[in-house]
């Protein structure tokens, strides 16, 4: 069964990345469909420079608006994509392949993530595996903010993918320190939304747990001190987390 695919992205401020993303989709996507959170910089230019379909909503978090940006896609056969990230030469051609031979409900991808610049082969990061590429009409976005991940109905047939799909994900030490502080808020917020509550232990077993996880059970010790601090980051985002939850419950006292 051949399908027709729309590549939908959501973005804000995203004039550093959302070119390469863009056109590692051309040729591949029979509509590409941008939904921006009114970007101040150059992404609505870039936008319509490549002739992408573009539209603007106001931002109500991840999960929200990947929906809605998915729900306004011209075609059923959705590609997700964010903006810092991009197709790799083999998984274009994997995806080629699959609309000309679509025979599963839901494809997952394994995204190889750039990290200060180093492509990573170890810890979280590789194979960091997301379900990308799926039937709108029997999947859904969900998760807590700003953990989105793509659910599929009961009895969905779900089939993996070859080829990188690529992710700049970090790239300075200062970036990585920034985005750990702002998700980790983000987080506490989903959470305490949600009535989650934080106990006392909750901060440090979880921060220990995310380092161990990084470092030993996903080899982050072989990426030397790249994994070090990956490790590092990954460990002091739990600790924030949870610590920026006890104070969300305690201001209410």
């Amino acid at each position: 069964m051949r399908v027709k695919i729309s590549a939908v992205i959501i973005s804000f401020n995203e004039e550093r990345d959302i070119r390469r993303c863009l056109e590692s989709l051309l040729g591949v996507a029979d509509e590409i469909y941008v939904l921006d959170s009114f970007s101040t910089d150059k992404t609505e230019a870039i936008c319509r420079e490549l002739d992408v379909r573009f539209e603007q909503h106001v931002f109500d978090g991840y999960v929200a608006q990947k929906n809605r940006a998915t729900g306004r896609a011209s075609f059923d056969y959705i590609l997700s994509l964010d903006a810092d990230e991009a197709l790799s030469e083999s998984l274009k051609a994997q995806v080629s392949r699959l609309k000309e031979e679509w025979t599963h409900d839901g494809y997952i991808f394994n995204r190889r993530n750039s990290w200060c610049g180093r492509w990573m082969k170890f810890t979280t990061l590789y194979p960091d595996k997301k379900l990308r590429l799926f039937d709108r009409r029997k999947a859904r976005w969900c998760g807590l903010d700003p953990h989105d991940f793509v659910r599929m109905d009961p009895g969905s047939k779900i089939s993996r993918v070859h080829g990188d799909l690529l992710h700049w994900a970090i790239h300075t030490l200062q970036e990585q320190q920034e985005k750990t502080d702002q998700f980790a808020r983000i987080s506490a917020r989903s959470y305490f939304d949600r009535g989650i509550k934080s106990r006392r232990t909750s901060a440090l077993g979880h921060c220990v747990w995310r380092w161990f996880r990084e470092y030993c059970i996903h080899l982050g010790f072989l990426e030397g001190q790249a994994g070090w601090q990956i490790a590092r980051f990954s460990a002091l985002y739990a600790w924030k987390k949870y610590c920026y939850l006890r104070q969300l419950y305690e201001s209410q006292h």
